[in-house]
């Protein structure tokens, strides 16, 4: 299969190239910069110069490829308002590469996160929030898995709160690069809090089987670890990078404050049952042990 791929050089993205490369696909691959192209053409991958912004390119490259996988998310994360703007520069992008397909049945398949419910671990069939900082983008996602009845395999993975590898990426990265800039590893709330997540290997497998087996309309999740203690994840943080670690007001994280203080795990139980996927990377708690 020809797939074209966004966000191709991230720390979901680089895996996915990888992977599909591995299992004998050819991929096309969206490059904003010199330098991300240079990455993309030594992983293998043929290279398609433009942004996220670019929706005629994207449309051009939807229109190359036998199928679809779109990761790109400009990392915006300062303010409210810059959260805002990656959130719908991302649901338009994702507009444009779902009607490209329409009539096709050529698979697309789209990230979004795990959503969140009180008292239990989230499923597959748990609907994403549509209130909050990001419902926006559950909003696009659904628009996009609502393009199935239109003739396009449209997926969802959903990722977890922390996409990890080498002891990078996602919330509990946000911990450590926040602790290395204020000289200690703060947490919201008491701590107790789960924060599910994967391992990026584990997370690119499940995108390439969704892309090749899924069925359209569906929603699957990338979760590995259920859910580990946010004050869990700092003790470690705190420990490799030798600093002080407690609790911190939910401000201290600006737009992902009333996230990070919820407790969030999720289940992947039907992901595993359904299409046998098996995460077989290190845990979260695990992989931390790399950070210097």
């Amino acid at each position: 299969m020809r797939v074209f791929v966004t966000g191709g050089t991230g720390t979901i993205g680089g895996p996915v190239v990888a992977e599909l490369l591995r299992h004998g696909h050819t991929v096309l691959a969206l490059a904003r910069s010199n330098r991300s192209a240079d990455v993309l053409e030594r992983a293998g991958a043929e290279v398609l110069r433009g942004g996220l912004d670019d929706l005629d390119v994207l449309r051009a490259g939807a229109a190359q490829a036998d199928g679809v996988i779109s990761l790109a998310f400009t990392p915006n994360y300062g303010t409210a308002e810059g959260l805002a703007a990656a959130i719908a520069e991302e649901g338009a992008a994702m507009a444009v590469l779902g009607e490209a397909l329409i009539g096709s049945d050529r698979p697309v398949v789209t990230v979004s996160g795990t959503p969140w419910v009180a008292g239990r671990a989230s499923t597959e069939a748990d609907p994403l929030p549509l209130q909050g900082p990001v419902a926006g983008r559950a909003q696009s996602v659904n628009a996009l898995l609502a393009l199935a009845s239109r003739g396009v395999r449209a997926i969802a993975v959903r990722m977890p709160r922390t996409v990890h590898n080498k002891g990078q990426g996602g919330f509990a990265g946000l911990l450590a690069d926040q602790a290395r800039q204020s000289g200690l590893v703060g947490y919201p709330g008491d701590g107790q809090q789960r924060w599910p997540a994967v391992h990026a290997l584990d997370a690119a497998s499940l995108f390439r089987i969704a892309l090749e087996s899924a069925p359209a309309g569906t929603s699957w999740h990338a979760v590995a670890d259920e859910g580990d203690a946010v004050r869990d994840i700092a003790v470690v943080i705190g420990r490799r990078l030798e600093l002080p670690v407690q609790a911190v007001p939910d401000e201290t994280f600006g737009p992902f404050g009333p996230i990070f203080a919820m407790d969030q795990p999720a289940s992947s139980a039907r992901t595993r049952a359904a299409l046998g996927w098996k995460p077989v990377g290190p845990s979260l708690l695990q992989d931390l042990e790399n950070i210097q």
